[in-house]
């Protein structure tokens, strides 16, 4: 258990002054424009159409977060901003950013949230540019953690892999470059499809990736699968939600095929890891039913909808991130 002192508290508490600075540098996308030159802070605020005195305040706050640089008047990237902040990489995270930025209207109504036990977010309430920033946020955090699954799960032999629910693609992608014999499903919304098919595109592999439209929970879902993954999809739904979508996706599978969920999940003991029980916090603010679930409750909703010789996966990560795998007889 951590041990705090009354100045840890306070440092932890005013955290947000940080975060809402960074949130603003990307919804300004300041980064951009550093990417092939430095500039004055004049010329910045010229071009971004930004008062000097603004801009120079969040400058100042960038380059103390060591985001960027600076001598005199002038300001340059760092090597991590351009790679990653630009939005001209390839590497470009920031959308999971503006992401995160839209969440926090609701946490600051946390409170009422606990207090009433009901969402404080209007589901269905996003703008096509805040979907846009959802989706490719979730292609965003799927890149980077991509490897961690790999490292965790063995899908050597398995030809035909659902993505239930996998956005842009970013796992199906990464397991069929890892496994050269492998082709993929990825069933979403339709909103999904055309970011999807530009990715797929994009690593050449529209030939062995494609895309199929749905509700996963009121349409039939295709099936012939040795593989299905479902990645950060439960953690929406209740229990009951979550019962039907893993009985609907066991009947997917070939016999002996694989069924793997990969969540935030909370130890069993429920008091961490941290990011998982704020995260479940986030479930609160932002839907009816939805929760962080511990490993027995995983193990227990796959028994029920069939599979055995459930297990949860090793796998060290600092994020809370989980993989909890079943098969079909």
């Amino acid at each position: 258990m951590r041990e705090w002192t009354p100045n840890d508290l306070i440092g932890y508490s005013n955290k947000s002054w940080g975060i809402c600075a960074l949130h603003a540098a990307v919804e300004l996308d300041i980064f951009t424009p550093l990417t092939d030159r430095s500039m004055t802070t004049e010329e910045m605020a010229e071009t971004l159409k930004c008062s000097h005195r603004g801009l120079e305040a969040l400058i100042c706050a960038m380059c103390s977060l060591g985001l960027m640089s600076r001598s005199g008047n002038t300001v340059s990237l760092t090597p991590f901003s351009r790679q990653y902040l630009s939005r001209r990489s390839d590497d470009y995270i920031g959308f999971i950013l503006l992401h995160h930025r839209e969440l926090m209207p609701s946490f600051v109504q946390l409170d009422t949230a606990v207090r009433e036990g009901r969402p404080t977010r209007v589901r269905g309430a996003m703008t096509p540019e805040d979907r846009k920033s959802f989706i490719m946020g979730m292609y965003n955090m799927a890149s980077v953690r991509a490897d961690q699954a790999l490292r965790a799960v063995d899908f050597s032999g398995r030809k035909r892999l659902l993505d239930l629910g996998g956005g842009p693609g970013a796992y199906a992608v990464r397991f069929c470059q890892a496994y050269a014999g492998m082709e993929a499903v990825i069933f979403d919304l339709p909103s999904t499809k055309p970011m999807a098919e530009s990715v797929v595109s994009k690593q050449g592999l529209a030939d062995r990736i494609s895309f199929v439209t749905g509700d996963f929970f009121k349409d039939d879902l295709p099936g012939g699968f040795d593989v299905v993954w479902i990645s950060h999809i439960l953690h929406s739904s209740d229990d009951a939600e979550s019962a039907l979508l893993l009985k609907k996706a066991m009947g997917c599978l070939n016999p002996g095929g694989l069924i793997a969920i990969q969540e935030f999940i909370l130890d069993d003991s429920r008091d961490g890891p941290v990011f998982s029980a704020m995260f479940g916090l986030n479930m609160l603010a932002g839907t009816p039913g939805g929760k962080v679930y511990t490993p027995s409750e995983l193990k227990g909703l796959l028994e029920q909808a069939g599979a055995i010789n459930v297990r949860q996966l090793d796998m060290p990560n600092d994020n809370g991130s989980g993989i909890v795998m079943g098969e079909k007889a």
